[in-house]
């Protein structure tokens, strides 16, 4: 039986796939500025009209792109704190040790919004994105201290969203990638501080 051709829709899914795949390859490791479209389209294996249907142009590109990092972060942070820890107290510091997988790829580069930002300030997607990503990072670590009980919330989550940038930029800049150990230590005994033994 004839293998049925895919519908414009499933070729535009795929399409949008393998750029988003390519943007996040090539945006990634060397930078949303240095990188032009037809890079990403040659890696993706699309047409130029493509690109400009499916994303409007690169900022539509890189909206995407950071939207799609965003999303797969916050995934596996909210999947793997629930599947390693019991309580909100405990995923306060586990979130550094999620963290911390990242750093073990050999493709690690940082912050994408970090780098993003540094490299792209001005552009209204990186703009967009980031904040939309910065609230979540401090949304986190807000609800997981009030969760966990302790005595001021905002305070709590202020330093633990310091530390965590800290130990994402160490991670990279400095090539410690046992920086969410260290940054473990330091969120354990500010959690301890914070929230009292018996909550």
């Amino acid at each position: 039986m004839p293998t049925k051709a895919p519908s414009p829709k499933q070729r535009r899914t795929a399409a949008r796939t393998r750029l988003l795949a390519a943007a996040n390859e090539l945006f990634y490791a060397e930078g949303i500025q240095a990188v032009g479209i037809d890079r990403v389209i040659e890696r993706a294996g699309v047409a130029k009209a493509t690109l400009y249907s499916v994303f409007g142009n690169k900022e539509g590109l890189v909206r995407a792109y950071l939207e799609a990092r965003h999303t797969a972060t916050s995934e596996r942070m909210t999947q793997e704190l629930e599947a390693r820890y019991r309580t909100p107290k405990e995923r306060l510091v586990g979130v550094f040790e999620v963290q911390g997988l990242s750093f073990a790829d050999p493709d690690f580069r940082g912050c994408a919004f970090i780098s993003a930002n540094a490299d792209a300030p001005n552009l209204a997607a990186v703009e967009e994105a980031s904040k939309d990503y910065r609230s979540w990072v401090h949304a986190l670590f807000i609800d997981l201290a009030e969760q966990a009980g302790a005595k001021d919330p905002k305070q709590l989550a202020q330093q633990l969203v310091l530390l965590y940038d800290g130990s994402g930029i160490s991670a990279w800049l400095d090539g410690d990638r046992s920086a969410d150990r260290t940054a473990r230590t330091v969120a354990a005994a500010l959690v301890d501080a914070a929230i009292p033994d018996d909550l």
